[in-house]
């Protein structure tokens, strides 16, 4: 193996193949091949138990699955281990240590070569190890120095993997326990139309009181990660849906649910919404979310149409996908993210991108409506452009149902 001048032979090019690519698999059979052997595995230490956790080779005398297991006192992985055996054993029948285990006749075990698996704090997660039925005189120390260099390298991969397994659990765990304790609650933002400024709607709002503090967008990132988004999702609907219920006893105003394409594709809505009246629901799609199939989204979304649904595209003008979601949904409102509608009242360009789509929407009889108003020039930019209505802290803050109620009082 000539690492300086390129590796001359196949054996030697699989060696690179599997330090560029470090895949367990990959490894183990690059090690067996390499060496001669006819098994090579990656075996764990879980108690008084050696399980098998990766396998590559096969044999006729012999068949090892991944998750076969046995006692380890009787294995060569502990006397490894511990030191009873040497890591290099070209010839088991030489060593007495080596032939007091009955895997060595059972097998048979000619040679074999192991070497801990420790990570960075210095603890055993198990055995890098590779056997053949017989014996291999061949092997040398620049064999086993081949063979630690591998196992470091997979030491390294097992634990980067246990380590994102572990923060997969904690992130689950959150989300769950959000799930458990009836969340996420739910604040509302008044809508308004910019001819009267009338209050015609809201959008609902979700919130997490649990810790780590953080947007709302990232809780649903994170429950996305764990796949536990459309059940995440799902809650924030149902639980908006309760919320909100008392104010359409009172009132025909229309209630915005944001969710992602995933959520409608999986379906769940429709039953939800069967039990309101659907025709004072609009359905926020964001523009976050990828969507793989617009054929089956609108198959799916016509059936909520049918209920008397709306559509609108959340988010417009803040990237790429908006305008695919606009084009493939043909919504029947489009909102205009903040970050087109900040200070349009002294952008030219954000007035311009405001201006073409409110004349794209025309054009469909489409409603637009802009979120994230700040400041009275704003708003009255946006009327005079012809948005139709309008959100944001100028006008209100998210806010509980009963802060609500207040609000159009003091109105």
């Amino acid at each position: 193996m000539q690492l300086a001048h390129g590796f001359q032979t196949t054996a030697d090019n699989d060696l690179v193949s599997a330090i560029l690519f470090p895949d367990i698999q990959r490894i183990l059979r690059t090690i067996r091949v390499h060496l001669g052997m006819d098994i090579a595995f990656v075996s764990h230490v879980v108690g008084a138990e050696r399980v098998f956790r990766y396998v590559e080779g096969a044999s006729s005398l012999v068949e090892l699955k991944v998750g076969d297991c046995g006692p380890l006192d009787e294995s060569y992985c502990q006397r490894v281990i511990d030191g009873r055996l040497p890591e290099l054993v070209p010839d088991t029948s030489a060593v007495s240590e080596a032939m007091a285990i009955p895997a060595t006749r059972e097998l048979p075990v000619g040679a074999h070569m192991s070497v801990p698996l420790r990570f960075s704090d210095g603890s055993v997660y198990g055995t890098f190890c590779c056997f053949s039925h017989a014996p291999r005189p061949a092997l040398n120390d620049r064999d086993l120095d081949v063979m630690r260099a591998f196992a470091e390298i997979t030491a390294h991969q097992i634990e980067s993997s246990e380590a994102q397994q572990r923060e997969r659990d904690v992130k689950r765990a959150r989300i769950e326990a959000v799930l458990a304790a009836g969340g996420p609650s739910i604040l509302f933002q008044p809508i308004i139309l910019l001819s009267d400024r009338r209050v015609v709607g809201v959008e609902a709002l979700s919130r997490f009181e649990s810790e780590p503090r953080r947007s709302p967008d990232q809780w649903f990132a994170e429950a996305a990660e764990v796949g536990l988004c459309t059940a995440l999702e799902l809650a924030a609907v149902r639980n908006a849906l309760k919320a909100w219920a008392p104010v359409w006893r009172d009132m025909p105003l229309q209630l915005g649910l944001n969710c992602s394409p995933k959520l409608i594709i999986e379906g769940g809505l429709k039953d939800v919404l069967a039990e309101v009246p659907a025709d004072r629901i609009v359905l926020e799609l964001t523009e976050h979310t990828e969507v793989d199939d617009y054929l089956l989204l609108n198959d799916r979304l016509q059936p909520l149409r049918d209920l008397g649904v709306r559509v609108a595209i959340d988010d417009a003008g803040s990237g790429y996908a908006s305008m695919r979601h606009i084009l493939t949904t043909r919504p029947d409102i489009i909102k205009l993210d903040i970050s087109l509608t900040r200070r349009i009242d002294s952008d030219p360009m954000r007035r311009a991108l405001a201006q073409a789509l409110i004349g794209f929407a025309a054009g469909f009889d489409g409603r637009i409506v802009a979120e994230g108003v700040e400041t009275e020039q704003e708003l009255a930019a946006l009327h005079e452009l012809g948005v139709h209505a309008a959100q944001g802290y100028f006008i209100a803050r998210p806010m509980t149902v009963e802060a609500f109620r207040q609000f159009l009082s003091h109105r």
